[in-house]
């Protein structure tokens, strides 16, 4: 499969594409590196990276931003990136990408944990998560052309415990290999209006 994954250099996406990688065709996009350069709170930057790809059999996001903010402090700008980035970011890869997307391709979204198990101030992730996850569960009911989509919701991952831990005591992290399983399985597999958890 020609498969392209929108993420920047963080470890989600870098095991990602590695687990991929030996069986594929991988291509990549974010902000400032890969194969090409997209904004995703831009639907002409996304346009135009689908424009330069061609073409493409699955497409994967591991991408989004969201502010850590403790609720005292929220404003709605800081609500609003998560709504433009990792939310509507999301929705529009989606709906740009059907027009590049091979018929019985994939759409894979990246969530989180934080809408199943809530941290101080981690309440734009998980809005924004719920939001993604509602969005794909519904979407899958009326995908033209035999096109699956899902989200995968990773837990914390093992290898950004030194800069997470004091948000996540008590959770068990995994590691960010296993993380990548849920993103193959996504692909590779049949499953259609799935949220996949990874490691929890």
């Amino acid at each position: 499969m020609k498969i392209l994954i929108i993420g920047g250099t963080g470890l989600i996406r870098r095991a990602v594409v590695s687990e991929l990688g030996d069986r594929h065709e991988v291509l990549t996009a974010s902000r400032n590196s890969g194969n090409f350069n997209v904004d995703i709170t831009s639907t002409d930057s996304i346009k135009a990276m689908f424009d330069r790809a061609g073409s493409i059999d699955a497409i994967i996001s591991t991408t989004g931003q969201v502010e850590f903010v403790s609720f005292e402090e929220m404003q709605p700008e800081n609500y609003q990136l998560g709504l433009d980035s990792k939310l509507m970011g999301q929705v529009n890869l989606v709906l740009i990408g059907r027009d590049y997307l091979n018929d019985a391709g994939s759409f894979t979204l990246t969530t989180g944990i934080l809408n199943v198990d809530p941290i101080a101030t981690g309440s734009s992730a998980a809005m924004v998560n719920a939001g993604v996850e509602g969005f794909v569960k519904s979407a899958a009911i009326d995908m033209p052309k035999g096109f699956r989509i899902n989200a995968v919701s990773p837990t914390v991952v093992l290898e950004a415990m030194d800069k997470y831990a004091p948000y996540f005591r008590g959770y068990e992290p995994v590691p960010v290999a296993k993380a990548a399983l849920a993103y193959s399985k996504s692909v590779e597999a049949h499953q259609t209006g799935q949220v996949i958890r990874s490691g929890y």
